[in-house]
């Protein structure tokens, strides 16, 4: 009986709690009713706070807990790439300048050079389109110097030499 009782003012007091945390209480005043004047004042606050978020091109504010749960990341301001691939495709192709770089769009573009013991120069675009660590994520292109296509055995060889890398920077990763 005692048990039963403890534990019911246990859980009310839990779901007190909860219900307390999940509220906006900050518009109550001291003695735990809302003004006009305090209401106007949250009014023109909030008003302001949307305007900066217009001005910056930012998303509304947070006013409750489940609002965590939301996906509102901007998506043009995130970066949606394998972290490994985009290493991988570093390190492999390092003999390669690099001319530009993109994050935000997950390309790397490289100008010609020639691998450690071959004759023939290449350029490389590496597309890395997916936060995945997949095959599919990863798209390279490559150019022979002249214009040349290179041959599709090439090219595969340097996605699988990518692609192995990848994955051996993920597990050196995951043990530490």
């Amino acid at each position: 009986m005692i048990l039963k009782s403890l534990a019911r003012v246990l859980s009310t007091g839990s779901l007190a709690l909860l219900l307390a945390a999940c509220g906006n209480f900050s518009g109550l005043g001291s003695d735990g009713v809302t003004t006009e004047q305090e209401m106007a004042s949250r009014q023109a606050a909030d008003a302001q706070r949307a305007a900066q978020a217009n001005a910056y091109g930012t998303e509304k504010p947070r006013s409750t807990i489940w609002d965590l749960f939301e996906n509102s990341a901007d998506p043009n301001s995130t970066v949606a790439v394998n972290k490994y691939l985009w290493q991988a495709s570093l390190e492999i192709l390092n003999f390669l300048p690099i001319e530009s770089v993109d994050p935000f769009t997950g390309v790397i573009v490289t100008g010609y050079g020639t691998p450690p013991g071959g004759g023939r120069a290449y350029r490389a675009t590496i597309y890395v389109s997916d936060p995945a660590l997949d095959a599919r994520s990863l798209k390279v292109s490559l150019q022979g110097k002249g214009g040349g296509a290179v041959s599709p055995e090439t090219q595969r060889a340097v996605e699988d030499a990518i692609l192995t890398r990848a994955r051996e920077i993920r597990i050196r990763d995951s043990k530490l």
